[in-house]
């Protein structure tokens, strides 16, 4: 079991994890040593995620996510396999944590008496100045 938060536990066995080979360079290690980790993670099918959880994480996975919701996370950062293995779990755990917080509800709010007078006071300004640059008509005699 994988502890995400007081209450949000992932078994083991949801996670699938393939060792592949990381491109780039390297030299002749990397072509013959499958170290870069691709982790999958079904979000959708998940019986550990509650609703509003799995709905976040849909949303901030993005382009990681799959279209019949399977997360995948690559990780290469490192020349081992156990590394990026971790490293790998460590990046699930924190985008779950980050989709468990509740956003914030927003408060609708008025703006300030001296914040409309500061606007206003600009506009006037403003008209002025473009008063100022208008042609005065000739009159005639």
């Amino acid at each position: 079991m994988i502890q995400i938060t007081r209450t949000i536990a992932i078994d083991e066995g949801e996670i699938q994890l393939k060792f592949i080979r990381s491109p780039g360079p390297g030299g002749q290690n990397v072509n013959k040593v499958a170290t870069a980790v691709q982790l999958c993670f079904d979000v959708v099918n998940s019986p550990s995620l509650p609703d509003d959880v799995r709905n976040r994480l849909i949303h901030l996975a993005g382009r990681r996510i799959t279209e019949e919701g399977v997360l995948i996370i690559e990780a290469r950062r490192f020349r081992t396999q156990e590394s990026n293995r971790q490293d790998a779990i460590d990046r699930l755990v924190e985008l779950i944590r980050k989709a468990a917080e509740k956003p914030k509800p927003r408060r609708k709010t008025k703006p300030t008496f001296a914040s409309k007078r500061r606007r206003l006071e600009t506009k006037h300004r403003k008209g002025e100045a473009k008063r100022m640059r208008r042609t005065i008509p000739h009159l005639e005699d």
